[in-house]
This record gives structure tokens, sequence and C-alpha cells, in this order.
């Protein structure tokens, strides 16, 4: 490691204002909802991993303090304090007011070699979105501290204010919640399992989390093994093919790669890549270095260790099956497509992946051969598999040619042709699905009743859920097929509907079509046209006037206000069942777009949703039984 401190005023690169940010902060943070909220944290912590990317720290804590502020403090080297000489004030004044000011632009004179920040403006932008920012950093001996307010004008200049023995930056911000979306505010949860997965992707890293709120929820974390320990936390309580995990850390041209995976018995794979910390939801060069490596040694593999009747002419597809992978890259030079950042776009970095990992996977086949008969062994099971979705494809395709609608006879389509207007409700059941069909608006709202429980998608293979007469439903309904095969433009309706009874078989129906659309439409969750209706629970009847409640807790405050003060009789009828409402009240509950809720399905966390869905609709029990008594408290009994 370079000791010398020359992180300088001279490092800082000025490149424009600061004014657009309070006018428009989801240019800036994507947007002004929680993931925006919690984005300002994302900022300076990435940062503090910057210092420790660089080598110059080795701890990060963040605190999220009781009135719902930040603070984020490394043992870094301290923001330089000196005047900076372009702007003709401190550079932590620069840093903190200035757009596109910070060490992250000044080459060689930078000291980062490798940085997470995708825009260097996260200082600025935090401060631009704060009612109040202190600045302190320690550095030579001494501390120094500056503070702003309302949105980056200076408070209090910077001063010194002391001597110290340590080092580094703390940053404590105030978010200014006018700016945001009423209500919101920090959750713990979130901010833990990022903060775990950074430390996951900084083998050594220690990174603590303290909650003034809730002191239970107080963590450290850190990591010896890297992405190494992140897979087996993934794979915890997974049943394996391929034990140990395969893994590397390897470097070349100041490139570092750092791959673990592992394959599990279940059929959809899972890969999480990133760059410089920040995940790469799009994949890119550095996917496809490692699929083009895996590819080319499982085949050679195959067909020097296979006998000549055994062999298959197994697909890059055929090897993803049951796949578990992260891989990480640093790059002193990262470039992406598009303005989203999320597909890695540094040529140079295919083959540098494919040559790296390419001699030690080798390695692993000849030095694990039962891991070796077991992976190709899931190759041929997952290329068979292929090959009769293939003819159940082919199928559909046939009747196209011959005329058939493609369409299900069960679907009440909508008469308009624009899509970005148009609903499509799966419903529950032909008695819910007769009163939607009479209550809906025939020019927009489309109704697909889907009789029973469809098949879990997390245990069984493509093959088999297209051999489902609800999921082909499902599929035709939808338009844009599947797999290989999505397009997104044959989208037929704008907003795709969940709508189940709010009882326990409803809720065990919404679960199984959310892990079908994780599963197979998870892009059109990541666009936001995934939505979950929300029916009422009760309807409460006082005074000849009726009122729908849709929460247990909205019911207790309803009678609060409404029935003990006056001291009234009322009666209530409890809905288990979309089909024990009449159309109107249907329309009226929960399908007229001017009243109704909706639940947008999203999705922040990729990996633990994921692990969730493995965990609860996988094959094995034990996750389920975890999982049970973790959140027995929280349920509600109807009996």
């Amino acid at each position: 490691m370079d000791t010398k401190d020359n992180y300088t005023e001279k490092s800082i690169q000025v490149l424009e204002g600061l004014e657009a940010v309070r006018k428009r902060p989801g240019m800036y943070i994507g947007n002004i909802s929680e993931k925006g909220l919690h984005h300002l944290i994302w900022e300076i912590v990435d940062n503090s991993i910057d210092e420790a990317l660089a080598g110059y720290a080795n701890k990060i804590v963040v605190i999220e303090k009781i009135d719902n502020s930040i603070i984020v403090e490394d043992n870094g080297r301290g923001i330089p304090v000196e005047i900076h000489p372009k702007t003709g004030i401190s550079t932590i004044e620069t840093v903190y007011t200035k757009l596109h000011a910070g060490g992250k632009f000044g080459g060689e004179n930078s000291g980062y070699k490798v940085s997470g920040g995708l825009h260097g403006v996260g200082a600025s932008v935090v401060n631009a979105l704060s009612e109040n920012l202190i600045v302190t950093v320690y550095k030579g001996g001494k501390e120094y501290e500056i503070q702003f307010y309302d949105g980056g004008k200076v408070k209090t200049p910077l001063r010194e204010i002391g001597m110290t023995d340590k080092k580094g930056t703390k940053i404590h911000f105030f978010p200014d919640y006018s700016i945001f979306d009423p209500g919101i505010s920090f959750k713990s949860k979130i901010i833990k399992n990022r903060l775990k997965e950074t430390a996951y992707l900084n083998k050594g890293l220690e990174i603590s989390y303290f909650c003034e709120k809730d002191p239970d929820q107080n963590r450290k974390y850190k990591f010896d093994g890297g992405i190494l320990d992140f897979i087996n936390d993934v794979n915890k309580g997974r049943d394996k093919v391929s034990n140990p995990p395969f893994y590397i850390e390897k470097q070349r041209n100041n490139i570092t790669v750092e791959l673990a995976f592992q394959y599990i018995t279940l059929y959809k794979p899972f890969t999480m890549s990133y760059v410089n910390n920040i995940i790469t939801a799009e994949g890119g060069t550095h996917e496809a270095g490692y699929f083009d490596a895996l590819f080319r040694v499982f085949t050679k593999y195959a067909k020097e260790h296979l006998s000549q009747r055994d062999y298959f002419p197994f697909s890059r597809d055929d090897i993803k099956e049951g796949l578990i992978t992260i891989l990480s890259i640093k790059h002193p030079n990262p470039m992406y497509e598009g303005q989203t950042k999320n597909k890695f776009a540094n040529q140079e970095v295919r083959k540098i992946v494919n040559e790296l990992i390419s001699e030690p996977l080798e390695s692993y086949l000849l030095e694990n051969p039962d891991t070796a008969k077991l992976i190709m062994d899931k190759i041929l099971i997952s290329y068979n598999s292929r090959i009769q979705a293939a003819k159940a494809r082919d199928l559909v395709r046939r009747k196209e040619i011959t005329g058939f609608s493609t369409l299900p006879g069960k679907l009440a389509d909508c008469s308009s042709k624009d899509r970005s207007k148009t609903e499509l409700f799966i419903v529950e059941g032909d008695s819910a699905g007769g009163s939607a069909k009479m209550g809906r608006d025939r020019e927009i709202q489309a109704i697909l009743p889907l009789r029973g429980k469809i098949i879990n998608a997390e245990k069984s293979r493509i093959d088999k859920l297209l051999e489902n007469n609800e999921i082909k439903s499902l599929i035709s309904a939808i338009g844009t097929g599947i797999e290989d095969e999505f397009n997104f433009s044959k989208l037929r309706y704008e907003k795709i509907i969940i709508m189940t009874d709010a009882d326990v078989d409803g809720s065990h129906i919404r679960t199984l079509l959310l892990t079908f659309f994780y599963r197979y439409f998870k892009s059109l969750i990541e666009t936001g046209n995934i939505y979950i209706a929300q029916p009422p629970l009760y309807k409460i009847t006082h005074s000849k006037k009726s009122q729908y409640i849709y929460t247990d807790t909205e019911m207790d405050q309803y009678i609060k206000e409404n029935i003990q003060p006056n001291n009234v009789k009322y009666s209530i009828q409890r809905y288990k069942g979309l089909g024990e409402m009449n159309f109107n009240q249907l329309w009226d509950t929960t399908m007229n777009p001017e009243f109704r809720s909706l639940l947008k399905v999203n999705i922040e966390d990729v990996a633990r949703a994921d692990k969730v869905f493995i965990d609860l609709m996988g094959e094995f029990v034990e996750p389920r039984k975890i999982f049970i008594k973790k959140n027995a408290k929280f349920a509600k009994l109807d009996v």
C-alpha cells in the first residue's frame, strides 16, 4: 500500500455547479420515495468505501439517530482542508457545495485507483437535500468542522476545533423531509442488508451499524472470506450439487476479479454481479467473460471425460440451471451502457475474466471428480428439459399457424387498443371472476379467472410449467413470451393486477403467482407493471351508512373515532372471499381506479428476494420452519 498522503487540495477537480439538485432530486437519487431517501446514505457510504478500496480505511460506522438523521464515519485519510486553488474556498466546502467536485476526477493525483461512486456527485447532492449537514475531519493530529444548512448554505465556516489522534471523516446529515414523499423514513432492514452486502464485497472491511431507535438492530459486519462467505450465506440450508463452491480472486492489469459459484438442486439460475461494489443488474462484459469460460471449460471436460455414447451437445442455457453466481470486479476506469449504469461495458474485461477463470476452473473439475460428475448430470437434466420445453413451444406455434387463437378462452378481454390504459386482473376462482367480469370497465379492464392454485414455479422446471393450463393461460394473456422469447413490446396490458381473497388460501395463491412472476417475468416487476389489489376485509354498518375497512388497524381506529364516542349500534361483515361481494361492491372497493388501493410490486434487494422465494417456496421444509418461528408473533389468526 502506498502510505504517502497524496490526497490534497490538488486532487479535487471542479466540473459544475449545484443549482438543479433541489429542483429535480430524482435526476440525482432516482426518486423521492423511500428508495431515494436511503440513496443518501449510500452516497456517503460509497465515499468511505472508496477510501477502503484505496487501502486507507478499514472501518466504517453508520449510525441511525433517533431524530431521523444519519452519521457515517470512516478511519480514512480525511477530506483535504486546504484552500482549493480553483474555487478559492476550503476543499471541504468545495466538495460539499460543488456538483461533480471530488477526488475521483483527478487522475493519478487522486489517490483512488478504484472508485465505486457512479457520478462523483454524492457529497454535494446529500448536502443539497439536507436541512443540516456537519462535516468533521480528523487529519494531521487536528479536528476540523464545517456546518451547512438549508440545502448547502454555509452555516459555520471550516474551523479547527481541537486536537485528535483519530483520522478520517464523519458526516452527520439531516435529510430535508419536505423534499421527499410524505411519511417515509429510514428502515433498519434496508440499511442492514446493504451494509452487509457491502462488507461481503470488501474482504476484511469492518462495517458497524448502530440504531438509536432500536438497539436490537445493531450489527457489525466483517467477512474475511469475501464473496466466498457471501455465497455460503446465500446457499445456507439449500441442497448443493457442487460442494465446495468454486472460488477465485485474481488480478491482471489493475483489474481484480473475485468469483464464487455453486450449483444447487433448484432450477432457476441466480447471478449477482458487481463493479466497484455497484450492482450491475443488467450484467455486461464481466458476466459474458464468466459464461464464456464456464461453457468452454465444461464442454472440454465433457468431451474428454464422457464416453461418446454419454456426450450430448448442451448449450449455454443448459449450464445455467441451478447455478448461483456472485461476481465482483474492481476496475480503475469502469464504463457503462446508457444512463442507468446497470450494464458494464469495458470490452477488455470479457477476455480477462475468461482467461483468469479458465485454468482454476479446469483444476476444480479435475480435483473434484465426484462434483464434476454431479454437475454434468445436472446439465444433462437441464438439456432434456429444454428439449421438452421447445416441443411445447412448437406446439403453441403450430396452433398459431393453423389459426387457433393464442388467447385463453376464459379471458374476458378489454376493448381498448391503447396499452397504456389497459389492466389485466388475475382473479382467484370462477365466482370472483364472474363478479369481476360484470363489474369491470370493459373498455380498459380484462379479467382472467384462474382455477385453484397454480403450479409452484420454484419446484418445477420450465417443461412442467408449460404443461400446466393455468400457466399457459397466464403466458398467453400477458403476451410477452418468457425466457429467451420475452419481448416487452408485446406486453398486452400496462397493469397486471393480482386479485385474490383476503384469507389464507388467497395469500397462498398470491404467493404462488408472485413466485411465477419473479422467476419468469422479473423484468415486468422491475418496470413496475405488476400490482396487488387490496380488497376490503370488512364492511361496517351504523347509522344507516356503510364503510369499507381494509385492515384490522384501520378497523380499530374507525370504531374508536366513530362508534365508541357516539355509543351507536353497529354491525360488521367480514369478507373472506371476493365471491361474497356483488359486482357493484367489487367495483366500488377494489377495481374502480378513482377509489381503489393498489400495491406496486418491486424488488429492493435482489439477493434477499431470491433467498425468500427459495426458502418459502422451495423443496426444503426447514427454512420455512425457521421463518414461521421467527415471524409467528406477527400473525393474526382468523378463528
